[in-house]
């Protein structure tokens, strides 16, 4: 199942070797967030626990600044990226061109680096580097021009020894294999380990067209942090003689784009084992030019850290015509089976199916079944036959539509949901069913849907598994082209919801956004809440679940926090029950996963980056960053 083959002998050798070691190993200093996800396991949970059930609800501001430049004049930019806190300094990514170091207990400016040319920070994150012997500690980061930086912690100031002047080009003829003059870029933050920054890619996610799926590579790579010098490569679409290769039939291998990770890596210190999450092959909505399973696309791909060696791999989703990627980090955690502890890996994506292997040895935990799924109708296009599911636990979220279970409540959205359906004719079906033919067609959770880049967290000591999870649909179509190409296309087709997008409402069944928690022990769900309202609906009718992005973050008093919701609201349950314990209003929604801190005035921070935007179109509003803690004594 997890397609380690031949290497199931080497992956034996390597769990005994390390079978003692534990998860709690890459825990970080309690009082910082010093990377993306707090730790390089991925799983968000802060030992903090100051703020508690008892006295959340007595949160307030303690400060926030504006993001926006001051002259500036253009039109407001969503951000993504969730700040570092180290020592008593944060640093975040500005979509308006900047990286920035502010004082974490006020928010007071510390130094400010401008990128030159109107370049743009990784929009997804930045990541720090602690430096030693003689090298300064460090803010490591990519740009949309395809550079990547490295700037001093202390002032901003660029670091001589990395590259020329502090800079790298990830655009190197070795990736940018169809031409130096395509779009090349680093999405989120690099892995940093021991001395190497690790590097996912940000190839583009068509093109259509003639020439298929070929442009960059979406190589994993990692670099010397002292010095910039490439030390290793990781092919994710094998070369002729890799593992791997002969899953791309008809030479479809060759200069094929996409594969790439776009978001988040996690990382086992203590067994320097990388785990990369990849996404689609580009196209990623139809394959008729790349039969095949197409290794190492839509998997998880588990490599030595220090070499970048294979170990072994799960395809998540074959041949992926769907754009469902594998983009979230897979969460690390150590799990007890009959008295002994196994080392984990949890594994999510769009296709909300949860599936958690042994992250030693990729052998399933709870068992995993390849089920028939629908063909394609789409000449030329060769689907798998099968698909992996796990036997536990059920799916997170929706998987499946049909016109009985569309939108009931509302007479005016339902009416609107029912015509929409009936005047275009539209397939509705659930799991994996292709895009229909000249046809607009309905296959759930779709592209949005699911769990999506931010992924969800893990409590060790409740044993739970919780995200946020949205029940997203898309309208699809796949025609063709004069050029003989497929594209998927029509007025209803490409990012549009299956809703109404003036209202800002959707069509399938609500729940529309959930808070949904698994049982690791038993792999059964714990709850389900609903997540968000809609407040365009008349009252009594408003208890919708909302779209959402950003993710979840775990305190060990027990809370869980939440923004994300396009409803603007920040949010706090608790982690064992999911009951609401505390709810704020903000001027725009909360496009980042929240993280949390102690202040050097000795009280736990909640911060959020509150941008607005969101995944059902709402328009950017705001360009804060919000510190929430408890009032001062």
């Amino acid at each position: 199942m997890a397609g380690f083959a031949s290497r199931l002998a080497v992956g034996a050798a390597i769990a005994a070797a390390v079978a003692t070691m534990s998860a709690a190993d890459d825990t970080p200093g309690a009082n910082e967030w010093p990377t993306t996800n707090y730790a390089q396991s991925a799983n968000r949970y802060s030992p903090l626990d100051q703020i508690t059930a008892s006295n959340v609800a007595t949160l307030q501001q303690a400060w926030s600044i504006h993001l926006k430049p001051a002259g500036y004049t253009g039109r407001l930019r969503e951000d993504e990226a969730i700040p570092i806190v180290i020592g008593n300094t944060m640093y975040l990514g500005s979509p308006y061109g900047a990286v920035i170091a502010l004082d974490a207990t006020t928010g007071q400016e510390k130094w400010t680096f401008n990128l030159p040319n109107s370049d743009v920070p990784s929009t997804r994150g930045i990541a720090y580097w602690p430096g030693g012997d003689g090298f300064a500690p460090s803010i490591i980061f990519g740009a949309r021009s395809g550079l990547l930086y490295s700037i001093k912690a202390a002032d901003g100031t660029r670091n001589a020894f990395f590259g020329e002047n502090g800079a790298i080009t990830l655009k190197t003829p070795e990736v940018m294999q169809t031409g130096m003059n395509v779009a090349y870029s680093l999405l989120s933050s690099p892995t940093i380990y021991r001395n190497l920054i690790i590097t996912g890619a940000g190839t583009g996610e068509g093109p259509g067209g003639s020439n298929g799926g070929s442009g960059p590579a979406g190589d994993a790579r990692a670099w010397d942090a002292r010095t910039g010098k490439l030390v290793w490569t990781f092919h994710t679409v094998p070369r002729p003689g890799e593992f791997g290769y002969d899953t791309w039939e008809e030479n479809s291998a060759k200069n094929r784009s996409g594969v790439n990770t776009w978001g988040y890596m996690s990382l086992d210190e203590q067994r320097g084992i990388l785990y990369m999450p990849l996404g689609a092959p580009n196209n990623d909505r139809v394959g008729t030019d790349r039969p095949g399973n197409n290794l190492f696309s839509s998997s998880v791909v588990a490599v030595d850290a220090n070499t970048g060696k294979y170990l072994w791999h799960f395809q998540v989703v074959h041949h992926d015509i769907w754009d469902y990627d594998t983009q979230s980090a897979p969460l690390l955690v150590d799990l007890v089976r009959n008295g002994a502890t196994i080392p984990a890996v949890i594994i999510v994506n769009k296709t909300g199916l949860l599936f958690t292997l042994n992250r030693v040895t990729g052998k399933p935990i709870f068992d995993i079944e390849e089920r028939p799924v629908p063909k394609s109708d789409v000449p030329g296009e060769r689907t798998s036959p099968t698909q992996p599911f796990p036997v536990k636990p059920e799916p997170l979220t929706q998987n499946t539509i049909s016109r009985d279970n569309l939108y009931k409540g509302e007479p005016q959205l339902q009416s609107y949901c029912e015509h929409l359906v009936d005047d275009n004719n539209m397939k509705l079906g659930g799991p994996y069913m292709p895009i229909a033919f000249n046809r607009y067609s309905i296959s759930p959770p779709g592209p949005a849907g699911g769990i999506n880049f931010w992924g969800g967290s893990y409590d060790p000591k409740l044993h739970l598994f919780i995200s946020n999870a949205n029940n997203i649909f898309q309208p699809m179509r796949m025609i063709l082209r004069p050029d003989g190409s497929y594209v998927n296309s029509g007025p209803l087709a490409g990012t549009r919801r299956f809703g109404d997008p003036d209202r800002k409402l959707l069509c399938g069944p609500t729940p529309w956004g959930q808070l949904v928690a698994v049982n690791m022990d038993t792999g059964d769900i714990a709850y389900r809440k609903t997540l968000g309202v809609s407040d365009m609906l008349p009252p009594g009718m408003q208890d919708t679940g909302r779209a959402s992005s950003g993710g979840v973050v775990l305190t060990a008093s027990g809370l869980t926090f939440v923004g994300g919701t396009d409803d603007f609201r920040f949010r706090a349950f608790a982690t064992a029950t999911g009951d609401k314990l505390w709810e704020i209003k903000l001027p725009s929604s909360i496009e980042t996963t929240p993280i949390t801190y102690m202040g050097a005035d000795g009280r736990q921070f909640v911060t959020v980056v509150s941008t607005g935007g969101g995944l059902t179109g709402s328009d950017v509003t705001n360009d804060e960053i919000i510190a929430f803690a408890l009032p001062k004594r």
